[in-house]
């Protein structure tokens, strides 16, 4: 699609994902593999796209969170591994084996459930939980953990954790995120003393990569770094790298107009100009995934080589910004909401909206076309 049709859209920058990839290779292990995570539209920068190039450069293996999400990487190409990281019922095990993807396995029962649905060899990657309490076989029940390599139909190519505060820097958060770590490598170490290859192993996602960057894996999962931010401003953190955003989001002015002092702007009259101002209607709104939460908060936009600011309440389709009076401004152009300028980087959206990064971008709507800068 062509920009000057669009009302609202996100630009993606595949050289600053090509970056992200070679800052992440260069501060793992030189044995350590990327597993692309891309769930959730590859977190909201478009999955076909991002996945894509990541294979071109040489990425070989995917997670992503449901069937349907393989499924898609498959259809569209993507070979190597697609580990389903979460659910996927027991009567959907054909479609597992018919695209060649692995399910992770949530517990004992659910690993029997599949053995007994599943028709031919089916692969699966076992869940070990080492507190967070989620998902997986607790690692104090390696009996429990070895006996899913014993069950026939299912080929277990691998065996990985989740670190649940390997973002704190509290030392109780240190201290839990080491004995998550100790306990996952314990559980490697039985499984190999029982005579059994464990497969390929991973327990670092974007923050274990960046704090505890050298354990001795196959595997690392970098989710929202690959897409260069972080999940929250202010991370203190043991690894620097360079990180360079990947997504901008753009919409056009619908209209410009002036108001008066006194004049109340929006749903609910939640804003009151306190003198005359220029104001724009812009083309984007929380159905396109801008967060509703941003409204009243001092919210930047970046039009025209300067800031504007979101007055009134975010809408469904659309949001109204003020710019200063000497800002040149007029239907057609373009106000970017999320991008590289300090105020509306993603990480300062995250924090006016009480939430992570993560949860912003994963939300963008798919009725927002997906342009390669």
């Amino acid at each position: 699609m062509k920009t000057d049709k669009n009302r609202a859209w996100i630009e993606i920058d595949l050289q600053a994902l090509e970056h992200n990839v070679k800052q992440i290779q260069n501060v793992l292990p030189s044995q350590t593999k990327i597993m692309g995570v891309v769930k959730a539209n590859a977190y909201g920068h478009g999955v076909i796209i991002v996945s894509q190039k990541l294979a071109q450069m040489g990425i070989q293996d995917f997670a992503v969170a449901t069937l349907d999400e393989g499924i898609e990487l498959r259809q569209n190409g993507i070979q190597g591994e697609i580990l389903i990281l979460g659910y996927t019922d027991v009567s959907c095990m054909e479609e597992i084996a018919k695209y060649d993807l692995t399910q992770t396995v949530l517990d004992e029962n659910y690993a029997k459930k599949m053995q007994e649905k599943v028709s031919e060899k089916t692969k699966v990657q076992i869940k070990i939980n080492t507190g967070m309490n989620r998902n997986g076989i607790h690692y104090s029940e390696s009996s429990k953990i070895a006996g899913i390599y014993e069950l026939p139909k299912l080929e277990v190519t691998g065996i990985f954790s989740h670190l649940c505060v390997s973002d704190g820097n509290k030392e109780e958060d240190k201290k839990f995120t080491k004995e998550q770590i100790d306990h996952y490598f314990e559980v490697i170490d039985e499984i190999k003393k029982m005579g059994y290859n464990p497969g390929n192993t991973h327990i670092q996602a974007s923050y274990g990569i960046l704090n505890y960057p050298n354990l001795p894996c196959d595997y690392a999962r970098p989710g929202v770094i690959l897409y260069g931010i972080y999940s929250q401003d202010g991370d203190v953190l043991q690894t620097h790298i360079d990180l360079q955003p990947i997504l901008e989001l753009k919409a056009r002015v619908m209209s410009v107009r002036r108001i008066d002092n006194g004049d109340s702007v929006g749903y609910g009259r939640t804003f009151f100009a306190k003198e005359k101002m220029k104001i724009a209607t812009v083309a984007i709104g929380y159905a396109d995934g801008y967060p509703r939460s941003l409204s009243g908060k001092d919210t930047k936009v970046w039009v025209n080589g300067t800031y504007g600011t979101i007055i009134g309440r975010v809408c469904m389709d659309q949001l109204i910004i003020t710019v200063p009076e000497e800002t040149p401004l007029e239907a057609g152009d373009i106000v970017t909401l999320i991008g590289k300028e300090k105020e509306i980087r993603v990480e300062k959206l995250a924090e006016k909206a009480g939430t992570i990064t993560n949860e912003i971008l994963s939300g963008l709507g798919r009725r927002l076309p997906i342009l390669i800068k």
